[in-house]
């Protein structure tokens, strides 16, 4: 994760306060940056099993695909990398209705560890229950209290699929693993699901010929500064730049002058140059 991921999120990477820490109320931060680096900035690369890599593989194949879901897949980006190609994807919605999604709810310490639906060790349990418990039941220090503890989004029925002992039907309310028993409970709620459909429309073959189309919209040279200004990029270069003070608004104001990659009403990312060199820039004001 770059430095400037970090900042822009706004959230530690510990749960508990640390004393003395806080979050900068500004930052400068200028990433020397490659090729790649630019690529990556701006696109995604799906992994090939995922629901992103499907439809955009489909569209590519097809003309277009689709696919029902409770969220968009492309609102980060509409820049997909599937190989050495990079296609730009459209997302339309088409049409929306409710569908119900299931939770799954672990009690790690219950008062009364019956079964009245059923028990099952965890490691009878399928493939898709696994893989979804698994985290939560290796937790050497889990959460306890009153009630149920810790709570998994499982999904809708579809998106779970035809093996889970839980969803859309619970078999059991019992999990045992390594002599400790887990109640279960399924609870169920309604969201709105949308059909999209998919088109993608290839724009470069190759991680240069894509980083030059980048540039040539983005990339503008940082020039002319003063010396309290050049003091301000080198600290930024260097590691990063956090005093809100007349020289850092000099500059941030030069900045935010060009269209930058992503641009939100409080900070940003730009691709400029800075004595020859390219630099990925997050400015948050």
């Amino acid at each position: 994760m770059r430095r400037r991921q970090v900042l822009a999120s706004g959230t530690a990477l510990l749960s508990v306060p640390v004393a003395g820490c806080g979050h900068p109320s500004v930052v400068l931060d200028m990433d020397e940056a490659t090729a790649a680096d630019i690529v990556d900035e701006v696109s995604m690369s799906p992994e090939p099993q995922s629901v992103e890599h499907r439809v955009v593989s489909e569209a590519i194949e097809n003309g277009s695909a689709t696919r029902r879901g409770r969220y968009e897949l492309f609102d980060r980006t509409d820049t997909v990398r599937i190989g050495d190609a990079f296609y730009e994807v459209s997302e339309t919605a088409l049409a929306t209705g409710e569908v119900t999604v299931y939770d799954v709810r672990i009690d790690f310490d219950p008062a009364d560890a019956t079964a009245t639906v059923g028990e099952i060790a965890y490691e009878a349990l399928p493939a898709v229950d696994r893989e979804r418990l698994g985290p939560i039941l290796s937790d050497d220090d889990p959460p306890t209290g009153d009630r149920y503890d810790v709570g998994i989004a499982y999904g809708t029925a579809a998106e779970v699929g035809n093996e889970s002992v839980f969803v859309p039907e619970q078999q059991y309310d019992i999990v045992v693993r390594d002599d400790e028993r887990y109640r279960v409970a399924v609870e169920t709620r309604t969201a709105s699901e949308t059909e999209y459909r998919y088109e993608a429309t290839r724009v470069a073959s190759g991680v240069d010929p894509f980083a030059d189309r980048v540039r040539d919209r983005y990339l503008f040279a940082l020039t002319g500064l003063s010396d309290a200004e050049r003091e301000v990029v080198e600290a930024a270069i260097d590691g990063g730049y956090f005093e809100d003070d007349e020289a850092f608004r000099s500059v941030t104001d030069r900045i935010r002058g060009h269209e930058g990659i992503e641009v939100t009403d409080s900070y940003g990312t730009w691709l400029l140059a800075y004595e020859g060199t390219e630099y990925l820039t997050y400015v948050e004001w």
